[in-house]
């Protein structure tokens, strides 16, 4: 066994240090990281698509107020406004002044305008993409200028933000989803399918309602990126037997 004396000098120091270090990450060793639950397999490799705006995101243009998934006011309207999208809010909504442009978020071909049976009122449009995605843009001020077959470029401007009321003063915004090409009955995560910082657009824009949860497994779905997709017409996914915050009723 070596004596003390073996360690005088600055090798000696070198080698007690790292003796030192290592027993102390033995005694206190790294917190584990945190892993996100429930992440969504489907997810494509790169995002495809941009924002449908031109200008950045500020309070004088446009700002996120609901994202993709199971947020809490999907949640209260599972059973109404959303049933139909397994009670999720399947897009995400921007909200904008009445006449803000609306771009294409990818090159395509138009499929769809003021297509009845998706909602979105007053106005709405479809496009399908060579992807094998469709971007859907809703709550449009007017009928979009444009006809089914007719090209698009990404970038380019299809349509303006209207009012779902129809008063361009109680909550104009566009509603934009991502489905699948072309049969139009699957939507998808745009949060994983358009290029941006959504962890800042969820800052600014005062997402504080937040995801519902359901305490059974708490951690599922509360991530902008691991919301799960949507089969239009299929069972509610969401209806949680013991969610939280708890459920609400209309007074």
């Amino acid at each position: 066994m070596k004596s003390v004396a073996h360690f005088n000098g600055r090798k000696g120091r070198a080698v007690m240090l790292a003796i030192i270090v290592a027993g102390a990450f033995l005694a206190f060793p790294a917190p584990m990281q945190p892993v996100r639950a429930h992440a969504p397999s489907q997810a494509p490799a790169e995002r495809p698509f941009g924002l449908p705006f031109v200008e950045p995101p500020g309070p004088s243009t446009w700002l996120m107020v609901q994202p993709y998934g199971n947020t809490v006011g999907a949640f209260r309207q599972r059973n109404t406004t959303y049933r139909a999208g397994q009670g999720l809010h399947f897009g995400i909504d921007f909200a904008a002044r009445c006449g803000t442009p609306v771009v294409a978020i990818g090159d395509g071909v138009v499929s769809e305008v003021d297509a009845m049976f998706h909602g979105a009122g007053p106005h709405n449009l479809t496009i399908d993409h060579p992807n094998g995605y469709a971007s859907f843009y809703g709550h449009l001020l007017e009928r979009p200028a444009l006809s089914p077959g007719q090209p698009v470029r990404r970038g380019q401007v299809v349509a303006k933000v209207g009012d779902p009321d129809g008063t361009c003063r109680s909550r104009p915004h566009l509603h934009l989803e991502i489905r699948d090409a072309p049969g139009h009955r699957r939507a998808y995560n745009p949060v994983q399918r358009i290029e941006a910082d959504w962890d800042s657009l969820a800052l600014i824009g005062g997402f504080s309602r937040g995801f519902q949860r359901d305490l059974a497994d708490p951690r599922r779905w509360q991530f902008l990126d691991d919301q799960p997709e949507v089969s239009f017409g299929g069972p509610l996914l969401n209806d949680f037997a013991n969610p939280w915050p708890p459920e609400w009723r209309e007074p």
